[in-house]
């Protein structure tokens, strides 16, 4: 599933239009349609449509046909009817007219009343009053209008972006339609993925409005939902001949005295997610304890250097950080992995903290590496605000990503997982997992998906999918969701996704 920008749309539209000769009255007309076959016409008869003077009020008027055509009672408003409207738009104004529909002009906050009362006698409301191309702030008397639907309606449907949102990065251009569904046309758009937007968007469902992939993939900026279909796709299939061997080796620098949780979760959620072999490296008195808690994996410590290095040279893939401390034993650990070791590199937590002044370490060396921040941790290494990156969360990643020639997995809603020129955001998860220990049980699934053979971008990829999928299915029957429930069901679950 794409993800793309008013830019990638415009360039879409003025494509089809020009090159290929599709008239732009089809495509609204197309969005007309998709939008109709989304409505709950069985229980919603009475609608009001709200268009503004451009395409995006052209696909409300297009719509507001087909629901007379149907037998639906409709009211229809057009704000700034006395301006200039969109070639489209005005085209489908005439349609109306001569259809003998009549449309109740906008044009001040004195007409509203008469919106209002329209609004409180309907079942749905449909939002047309601008598509992706807003970028100014709303003037008084469209802050107004939206506030006149948002406060009368029963229910509501934004045609492409609600109406009020830059649709590139979510931000509200001081007011913004709160929808129940948003039916957006050809991919998802950047915005909707910024922190706080699904008040406004509801449930969003995107439609094709007859363009084909060939097209769309000319003008993407490479970003992609993750979806079930593609998580079947990279799970490794496990050959009938296969052993242990073959599933890749799994070393995890993790624990430390206080926190043997991070340790236990991170092993033992790479053995569960199929690695062949797993072996944890902690501190001397951690590895006393696990020893006789982990009856699937093998233990070291890190005093023992010899061992330690034995360990890294044969691994397929090296998990470090979950529970280790922001100290220097942690940055010495980790800078001997760096230098020592010749397969991919996951770094966690404290991994991650240590190199908040030494992040050169990640430049000076040719090792795949992911990183998994959350958003503090990223704003520890990047030195922008939380509140700046939570507003611009694909922009910072790839940034770093790029920079520091790693991939970038930014946790948090919709996470986003990057290497700078590709990028998936995960659509699972939810606040029910909200606990500690989720991210080292992530950090687990990642490395043991990256031993048995996936590339760090995809194995990223589907294990946030993976460990977000689980959370969902969980918290249906479950209040809080902990690492510990995660962990156990890892293996039944990937099997469940892999036989769908």
């Amino acid at each position: 599933m794409r993800i793309g920008s008013s830019e990638n749309i415009r360039k879409i539209d003025q494509y089809c239009i020009d090159k290929i000769g599709i008239p732009s009255i089809v495509l609204m007309e197309n969005a007309a349609l998709k939008v109709l076959s989304n409505l709950d016409l069985k229980i919603h008869k009475n609608y009001v449509i709200v268009c503004g003077n451009g395409n995006n009020g052209g696909d409300g008027l297009a719509l507001a046909r087909h629901l007379k055509a149907l037998g639906k009672s409709i009211d229809v408003f057009l704000i700034d009817l006395n301006g200039k409207l969109s070639d489209d738009c005005s085209m489908n104004y005439s349609i109306l007219k001569n259809l003998g529909v009549k449309v109740y002009g906008l044009n001040n906050i004195e007409d509203c009343s008469q919106l209002r009362e329209s609004l409180l006698n309907s079942d749905a409301t449909i939002d047309a009053i601008f598509g992706t191309g807003l970028s100014r702030n709303l003037s008084e008397f469209y802050i107004d209008v939206i506030s006149v639907i948002n406060e009368n309606s029963n229910y509501i449907v934004s045609i492409d972006t609600p109406s009020g949102m830059e649709c590139n990065t979510g931000k509200v251009l001081g007011n913004c339609i709160e929808a129940d569904k948003t039916i957006t046309f050809q991919f998802l758009k950047k915005g909707f993925l910024t922190w706080g937007t699904s008040k406004y968007t509801g449930h969003i469902i995107i439609e094709n409005i007859g363009i084909t992939d060939e097209i769309v993939d000319q003008y993407n900026d490479n970003i992609f939902m993750i979806t079930e279909e593609m998580v079947k796709k990279y799970i490794p299939n496990r050959n009938k001949y296969g052993y242990k061997g073959d599933y890749g080796k799994v070393l995890v620098l993790a624990g430390s005295s206080g926190f043997s949780g991070a340790a236990y979760i991170t092993v033992n959620s790479a053995v569960r997610s199929g690695a062949g072999l797993a072996t944890l490296c902690t501190s001397p008195d951690l590895q006393k304890i696990l020893s006789t808690k982990l009856t699937e994996a093998m233990t070291s410590s890190y005093e023992d250097e010899e061992a330690l290095s034995r360990l890294i040279d044969k691994s397929n893939c090296i998990a470090i950080g979950p529970g280790m401390g922001d100290t220097g034993l942690t940055l010495e650990l980790l800078k001997k992995v760096l230098n020592r070791s010749t397969c991919p590199l996951v770094i966690d937590a404290d991994g991650i903290n240590v190199l908040k002044d030494k992040k050169e370490l990640l430049i000076n060396n040719n090792l795949p590496i992911v990183i998994t921040p959350h958003i503090g941790e990223m704003a520890t290494l990047t030195g922008y605000s939380r509140e700046y990156i939570k507003e611009n969360r694909l922009e910072v990643s790839r940034e770093f990503a790029i920079k520091y020639k790693i991939v970038v997995l930014l946790k948090g809603y919709n996470t986003i997982i990057t290497d700078g020129n590709k990028t998936y955001v995960n659509p699972t998860g939810n606040s029910s997992m909200a606990s500690g220990g989720m991210g080292d049980c992530l950090t687990g699934i990642i490395a043991s998906f990256i031993a048995q053979g996936l590339s760090i971008l995809e194995a990223a990829a589907i294990s946030a999918y993976i460990h977000g999928y689980i959370g969902d299915s969980l918290s249906e029957s479950m209040y809080c969701v902990n690492a510990s429930h995660i962990m156990d069901n890892i293996s039944s679950i990937i099997k469940e996704i892999q036989l769908k």
